[in-house]
């Protein structure tokens, strides 16, 4: 039973602490009452519209009480990211001046000062990296990067400030070259992976300890997210569970983050599991994504079923991302049932020219475009997304590469059964169909030799590392091709635990 199963113990708790125990938050004009600490958590169970209430009662009350400025930036932040919806980006992000210009004229000795406009910085920078607004995200980063560091200085016990200081560090130590990397990098500012982890690491383990509780699903939030999607980290699935298991059920949320990265590190049985009881109800804010995750959830066992997933996200969904992503799962869905009329009328939806801004939208588009994917290889590469290793390998041992025609799918073969045979644990074995993958690949725009080379780098790492670097360097070499500079980042960061 989670430790949150009394929301009102917690909230009585908390406020004896913050009170009475380290009242950091008890400054003119920076209180974070019993009210706002309310909305604050109904915010991160996806209560957005119970905590839009809670704050505009907090605005009538104490209508000078700057964390109300903080917490309206943290309901648009979950409102952007569960809509992914432009226009509302665009008119929401009227506010941010507004709201910064309101804390900053308030009082410079509360460790919120400085905090608040670092977290609402940080929260546009990363809204903005949705839509390719890379230099305006690079000044924010910036900023709430030099906000936090002199907060730091001055507040060494507002531990607060670790949570967006290990994320930068992270997310800055993580970013592959293109333009924010250059931007970024033309402010000065670097980022440290391992001490940005131990970062969060730390608040994650201690938070529950302190007084700042109320503050740990936040805490938690970047963690899995950093660990899941930035450094994929092996240890992302069994961190994520157990900070996430004191968390209340009632927090959709909750629901999310756990299903997202069973989803992502094969345990798929697992996600679809969560997302079949996440919690419902007009109370919480509309997720459609959710809808996206569980189609691909089941999709990757081959269920076909699915498809209802899909058009359950594109009927709910009002925002501009993921749409082709789902169109492609639809059409690939209509390939393995034989209907090639229905997959070439999505193809032909996925190939209308329309504006992509997400990165899986964009490889939708180039997947469409690439021509009718051979079911034998699909149906191996759904059920290795979701962790079935032996039935993806059942699915490829029923084929030959001298079967295929084209050469992409020749790659495609050797590749997959390079990543089966990894993820197997034989790694002699991958590193045959890896090779063969880059002898016949090296010179071609698809990622699978990049990839294989990078595997073969890391398959080599911990037994003969001057192999293990001739690969890295060789993922490296290879140039234009997909995903090239995520590739190329990865090599370089196998180039430096070496």
């Amino acid at each position: 039973m989670p430790i949150y199963s009394s929301p009102a113990l917690l909230f009585k708790s908390a406020i004896a602490f913050l009170f009475f125990v380290l009242p950091l938050s008890v400054r003119a004009g920076f209180d974070f009452n019993q009210n706002c600490l309310k909305a604050y958590q109904q915010i991160f169970e996806l209560k957005l519209h119970s905590a839009r209430q809670l704050i505009a009662l907090e605005k009538k009350v104490h209508p000078d009480n700057s964390i109300i400025h903080l917490l309206e930036n943290y309901a648009d932040y979950f409102y952007l990211i569960t809509t992914e919806n432009k226009q509302e980006f665009d008119r929401l992000e009227k506010k941010k001046s507004e709201r910064i210009d309101r804390i900053s004229e308030d009082d410079r000795k509360s460790p919120y000062y400085l905090y608040a406009q670092a977290e609402i910085n940080l929260q546009w920078a990363l809204l903005r990296g949705r839509y390719g607004e890379f230099f305006t995200a690079a000044r924010e980063i910036n900023r709430a990067n030099s906000l936090l560091k002199e907060n730091s200085k001055k507040f060494p016990g507002f531990h607060l400030n670790a949570k967006g200081l290990g994320l930068i560090n992270v997310f800055l130590g993580k970013l592959p070259d293109g333009m924010l990397k250059k931007t970024l990098s033309a402010f000065g500012i670097r980022g440290n992976v391992k001490a940005g982890l131990m970062m969060l690491d730390r608040l994650a383990t201690n938070l529950p300890k302190s007084a700042y509780e109320p503050f740990y699903e936040e805490v938690v939030f970047y963690y899995a997210f950093v660990l899941s999607d930035v450094v994929h980290s092996p240890e992302a699935y069994a961190k994520t569970m157990k900070f996430t298991a004191r968390i209340a059920d009632s927090s959709l949320l909750k629901s999310y983050l756990q299903a997202y990265i069973c989803a992502r590190n094969a345990h798929n049985d697992e996600a679809i599991a969560i997302l079949a009881k996440r919690p419902g109800g007009s109370q919480y804010q509309s997720f459609p994504f959710l809808e996206l995750l569980m189609g691909t959830a089941k999709l990757n066992k081959l269920d076909y079923s699915a498809a209802n997933h899909f058009r359950n996200f594109l009927g709910q969904n009002k925002g501009v991302n993921y749409i082709k992503d789902a169109q492609l799962h639809l059409s690939w869905i209509a390939l393995l049932n034989g209907d090639t009329g229905a997959y070439t009328a999505y193809s032909a939806k996925i190939n209308d020219g329309v504006r992509l801004y997400h990165d899986r939208d964009k490889q939708a588009r180039n997947e469409a475009s690439a021509g009718i994917p051979d079911t034998g290889l699909l149906k191996a590469r759904l059920l290795f997304d979701g962790g079935y290793y032996m039935k993806a390998l059942q699915a490829l041992s029923a084929r030959s590469p001298e079967d295929l025609k084209r050469l992409k799918d020749k790659l495609e073969y050797n590749y997959r059964m390079g990543r089966i045979n990894d993820a197997l644990g034989k790694g002699a074995q991958a590193l045959v169909f890896y090779q063969r993958t880059v002898n016949q690949g090296k010179n071609q725009s698809y990622y699978y030799a990049a990839t294989a080379a990078l595997n073969m780098g890391k398959i080599y790492s911990s037994s003969n590392k001057e192999k293990a670097k001739a690969c890295f360097n060789l993922a490296i070499n290879m140039k234009n091709h997909e995903y090239e500079n995520s590739i190329e980042a990865q090599a370089k960061e196998g180039l430096g635990n070496l």
